[in-house]
């Protein structure tokens, strides 16, 4: 391809994507296929002569696009929100265009020193604790999820715990780390990839409302270090997965004061309603923690991946992470005068992620964002009224800025018939899950371009669909 043809090609994509984005709602939202429907239709192997580029993309609408999950639909209820903008996805493009590998400062100063910057301005945007500012000892960087910064976290958590003899000696097996029963499924994943073993994770129980019980964390810590046991990392959640629960931060943090602790805090979900001061609630008690996460992929408009981990000693992480072999050797690095990120992550190489949130910030700006962010807990609460105005629903959970978790007041069988109706019938899609040992389904209201009248034609559509009470 020259670049003659990259350009036609290139302006058909974006007319393409346009025209997607404005009209998402015309897809089913969740694909009607079934497994391995789409690689029955595709050739055993590529092809020898290169291929014109119309009719690749013809066969990206005619094979690809059905068996795609639309989650950029204002009907996408399901989950979580994994939205993108305009200016998101030109700042990807323009990333991809430059090709820039950032894994040192001195491989692209501008792509480290804009990550630190507008990493900076979250600090502030969001009212986080002043130690996540890189003007101090912490600071922080982009990872392609929170599951990336949770094992970070909990590597550098480890290393602090043994003095440092576990990235010399490997990981001690007395080590144990902590977490709600709640907490997303990627600290059990990080204890088992770091080696510390999910033998050695406590699940913590919550209380009704679904946040972990700072005295039996307490408890948990302390019957460890009677038994010998080093306590290391505890994990508490900002905006749970299943429910939106908020564990209490602030009496966490002096549980983890106590006994010397690491504590990071995944706000995945609902970091980004900070932007809001009404919502700067959510950060009480940060002043305690050690390393912080949102996901801006999530609900501020960006397109994953995107996510935001910060420490209040960068050093320790840095320290745990950092190998230098003589080919990445620098006089910027040595002088101790830059950040290299590659020394904040698992992975060398890096993409230039920090454009598109740029992108977005600045072409958003603060009101915009702030806007859309109420508009969507709105939603929500208008969608909650309505549940509790039906008799044959009930509320599952307080509903919780953006997600509202429901259930048809009969049994398990009949909430998930409801929920397989409404995806076989494509015009809206939610999921589930489980609290109180009971089949729950959640409304998740964050997509780019959801409107109330989305939210309304949704609760209609729940209404035509759900059985009358027996």
């Amino acid at each position: 391809m020259r670049s003659e043809e990259f350009r036609r090609a290139a302006g058909a994509v974006v007319d393409w994507i346009a025209d997607y984005l404005e009209h998402a709602e015309r897809y089913p939202v969740a694909p009607r296929v079934a497994p391995g429907e789409i690689r029955a239709q595709l050739p055993p192997a590529p092809p020898e002569a290169g291929e014109e580029f119309a009719a690749i993309f013809a066969d990206f609408e005619r094979l690809l696009l059905p068996g795609l999950m639309h989650w950029q639909s204002p009907n996408f209820f399901g989950y979580f929100p994994s939205n993108n903008s305009y200016p998101s996805i030109l700042g990807e493009l323009l990333s991809a265009g430059l090709g820039v590998q950032g894994m040192l400062w001195a491989t692209s100063p501008a792509c480290t020193e804009l990550e630190t910057h507008v990493l900076d301005w979250l600090v502030d945007l969001l009212a986080l604790p002043r130690r996540f500012h890189s003007s101090g000892a912490g600071g922080g960087v982009i990872q392609d999820s929170a599951s990336s910064s949770a094992v970070c976290a909990m590597i550098a958590a480890c290393h602090r715990a043994s003095e440092g003899r576990a990235a010399r000696e490997g990981l001690d097996r007395r080590l144990t780390a902590y977490t709600s029963s709640q907490a997303h499924s990627s600290i059990i994943k990080a204890a088992r990839l770091t080696g510390l073993g999910e033998e050695n994770l406590r699940l913590i129980d919550v209380d009704a409302q679904f946040a972990l019980r700072p005295e039996s964390l307490d408890a948990a810590i302390s019957a460890d270090r009677a038994a010998g046991k080093t306590p290391a990392f505890v994990a508490a959640t900002i905006g749970t997965t299943s429910s939106m629960a908020i564990d209490p931060i602030a009496e966490i943090g002096r549980v983890c004061r106590r006994y010397g602790v690491w504590l990071h805090v995944d706000a995945a979900m609902a970091g980004t309603a900070a932007v809001c001061p009404e919502y700067q609630y959510l950060n009480e008690g940060l002043d305690a923690a050690d390393s912080y996460c949102f996901n801006p992929h999530k609900w501020m408009f960006t397109n994953f991946d995107c996510d935001c981990f910060y420490v209040a000693d960068r050093s320790v992480l840095i320290d745990a992470m950092s190998v230098t072999p003589e080919y990445l050797r620098n006089r910027a690095s040595e002088g101790g005068e830059v950040f290299d990120y590659r020394d904040w992550q698992i992975p060398l190489g890096r993409r230039f992620r920090a454009l598109k949130l740029w992108f977005v910030l600045r072409s958003f700006g603060i009101g915009e964002l702030r806007r859309r962010i109420r508009a969507h807990v709105e939603c929500a609460r208008q969608f909650a009224d309505w549940v509790r105005a039906d008799p044959r629903f009930e509320l599952a959970a307080p509903p919780r800025l953006n997600l509202v978790c429901f259930r048809h007041r009969s049994d398990d069988e009949t909430n998930r018939r409801l929920l397989e109706s409404l995806q076989q019938d494509g015009r809206i899609f939610l999921s589930h899950t489980r609290l109180n040992n009971r089949y729950v389904l959640r409304m998740s209201i964050g997509q780019t371009r959801t409107t109330i009248e989305h939210v309304r034609a949704a609760w209609s559509l729940i209404q035509e669909f759900a059985p009358p009470m027996a």
